[in-house]
């Protein structure tokens, strides 16, 4: 039997079949080959089109099918990951009333806040664990509040993995999971939020039935299965947002566990069996993958929005003509600290871990008679490992103690630079694995539709394929660094 998981980012989606029996990963493949559009229409905006995953999603699937070659029918089951906190919002004939407000829109930042306080900060943060803050909720509310007759052809709403299983089963479904990342769960009373829902004036009406996260929610439509190439007996089994999925692909599921990625944004997400949080929300709590209110797992997120993108935007000034890896050989002729120079990377919009500021990047300490390129492409990675130390230093404060950091082999954790400052500032062991969204996706899938009988069974075949220690002999440097850095931001946030 074969588990096919979907991957739904704001660059790309992307589909991977895996052979349930032995855990490999048989064909893979993403679209589009360039990051798909975010149009914003305003500073702070980000909206994408609902119906562009889908078409994407369907290249990705076609090219997976090809490439295995296998029969259709011996597809078991499909899971699906997703790009956190978005909003879709459809009518009585499941049509998209406007594009979504995808997680790194802010123009909701001001409502949640105002929310905030009206709800008042104990009562909010031990029912919610989080402020309403600039999630989905605040983001319809701003719906409500700017486009009204829009607001008022809302039947149903979704997060954009929700959007993608109704496409292929026709079901409009959620999960507890999902709505705690849209901060609509009351973790005192085990439901949906009466006081944010009366303070927003939203009815309950509007949320989908929500179903277990690793379950049979439903069969593919006859009509989609053939469009798609695939059997209408196999069944959407697992849904997660992509950080939850992502801690589920390297089987992060109990207290004390860390997982961390650095794409385009960069997140460090730690469970805990603690109902606890940040009273500046400035890192969140949601429900985990296996949160039950008998057996509480709670996932506590950092995320950093400008992590890759600043690695990315350096390439296109000053790296055009190398590829990462060059990139990196570059960096390291420069020495731990890079010399004095200090990079800010918040230039991706508003941050949660410095309270919804958008401080923009800084580059500082730059001498022109002393740095080459090598010192600033070394700092802008130093950089970014000092954005995640900033947050998991508040993050212990919610019970996360980090002594082994999870990853995939990918994006930043692909840069000796980057894991060896991460581990140096940390000390924390990095171990990294053949595993990503999509393979995760796939086997949660396989979870939810009882192919796996535990999670053992299912990550039986995750291996490990690198292992990272704290170079004691960079300590004094990292940290002589590292309070530059936040010298630096304190001047930032004024």
């Amino acid at each position: 039997m074969y588990l096919l998981g979907f991957d739904i980012g704001s660059s790309s989606v992307k589909a991977s079949l895996v052979n349930g029996k032995n855990g490999n990963c048989v064909a893979t493949s993403y679209h589009p080959k360039e990051e798909m559009p975010i149009t914003a229409h305003q500073a702070g905006w980000a909206e994408q089109s609902p119906e562009l995953w889908w078409k994407n999603l369907k290249l990705a699937l076609a090219d997976v099918m090809k490439e295995s070659d296998i029969d259709p029918e011996k597809i078991e089951s499909i899971g699906i990951s997703y790009q956190m906190h978005g909003l879709v919002m459809v009518d009585k004939n499941h049509e998209v009333i406007r594009p979504s407000i995808i997680w790194c829109d802010s123009r909701a930042a001001a409502i949640g806040e105002k929310a905030f306080k009206e709800i008042g900060s104990e009562r909010c943060l031990s029912g919610l664990l989080n402020s309403p803050g600039n999630f989905t909720a605040s983001k319809l509310r701003w719906v409500k509040e700017n486009e009204p007759e829009l607001f008022d052809r809302v039947y149903k709403i979704m997060l954009p993995g929700d959007y993608i299983a109704m496409k292929l089963t026709g079901e409009i479904q959620t999960t507890l999971s999902g709505l705690s990342e849209g901060i609509m769960w009351d973790f005192k009373t085990n439901s949906l939020s009466d006081m944010l829902f009366s303070t927003y004036g939203f009815s309950t009406e509007i949320i989908p039935e929500i179903v277990p996260t690793f379950s049979v929610q439903a069969q593919l439509r006859p009509k989609v299965a053939r469009e798609l190439g695939l059997s209408p007996k196999t069944k959407v089994s697992y849904r997660a947002g992509d950080q939850p999925n992502n801690a589920l692909s390297l089987n992060v599921l109990n207290p004390g566990e860390v997982a961390a990625t650095a794409g385009t944004s960069g997140v460090v997400y730690g469970v805990s069996s603690e109902i606890r949080y940040d009273p500046q929300s400035r890192v969140n709590t949601f429900a985990h993958v296996n949160h039950s209110a008998e057996s509480p797992r709670l996932g506590v997120l950092l995320c950093i929005n400008g992590t890759g993108i600043l690695n990315a935007w350096l390439k296109r000034l000053v790296g055009e003509n190398m590829n990462y890896e060059e990139m990196n050989r570059v960096a390291e002729s420069a020495p731990a600290g890079s010399a004095g120079v200090t990079v800010l990377p918040f230039g991706n919009g508003s941050e949660r871990v410095l309270n919804n500021r958008n401080v923009n990047s800084v580059f500082s300490g730059i001498n022109f008679n002393i740095h080459q390129k090598g010192h600033i492409l070394r700092a802008a990675q130093e950089g970014i490992v000092f954005s995640f130390k900033y947050g998991m230093d508040i993050m212990q404060n919610t019970g996360i103690h980090t002594s082994v950091i999870r990853a995939g082999k990918a994006n930043m954790f692909l840069s000796p630079i980057f894991r060896n400052t991460l581990a140096g500032i940390t000390g924390a062991t990095i171990e990294l694995y053949n595993t990503d969204g999509s393979v995760g996706a796939a086997r949660g899938a396989g979870i939810g539709s009882g192919y796996y009988k535990s999670f053992g069974e299912a990550f039986s075949s995750l291996t490990r394929l690198e292992t990272i220690y704290p170079d004691t002999s960079k300590t004094d440097e990292y940290t002589e660094a590292y309070n530059r850095w936040k010298t630096e931001l304190k001047k930032a946030i004024g």
